[in-house]
């Protein structure tokens, strides 16, 4: 095995000298660069279209993605409305709870939470005088009125002021 190598050595070496360097013209070289440098310029022929199909692609995903971003801010506004107005029917559910057991007008507690909104009713209790004021059903007069109607109740009342 040894004996061919070196005879392998041998022979590659006595070819290279045997053969004369070879030399070029300018012309021979202009050549051998001109076929490289078209070989070169074939691989990327396409690149300008290449270039083009990419910035199309470009300036699509960003009309996307403003579109998309649109979506997503308007999204994230809708979820905001939702929220506060759970919250609030929350706190309107908390004042008509706290209202029903208390007696106090759900119009005059304020609280957000129903510790607050009891807490308020018991201090406007006895600021009253623990009167507990009537709940009217039909936006503010009373349903059986005693003696008469109002007109008449006022006429009463101003001749009595006209008489003294």
């Amino acid at each position: 095995m040894d004996e061919t190598k070196t005879t392998e050595t041998v022979n590659q070496e006595n070819n290279t000298a045997e053969q004369p360097e070879r030399t070029f013209t300018q012309s021979e070289m202009n050549a051998i660069m001109g076929e490289r440098l078209a070989r070169e310029h074939a691989k990327y022929a396409d690149y300008d279209d290449l270039k083009a199909k990419a910035a199309k692609y470009d300036e699509q995903e960003e009309a996307s993605k403003s579109e998309l971003q649109k979506a997503l801010e308007k999204a994230d506004a809708l979820q905001r409305q939702v929220d506060q107005m759970e919250k609030a029917n929350e706190v309107r559910q908390i004042r008509d709870k706290v209202s029903a057991e208390t007696g106090v007008p759900a119009s005059m507690l304020y609280g957000d939470d129903e510790e607050t909104c009891k807490a308020q009713a018991q201090k406007i209790m006895e600021f009253a005088g623990k009167k507990i004021f009537p709940q009217v059903p039909d936006g503010g007069e009373v349903a059986h009125v005693p003696g008469g109607k109002t007109r008449d109740k006022f006429a009463e009342w101003f001749d009595d002021q006209m008489k003294k």
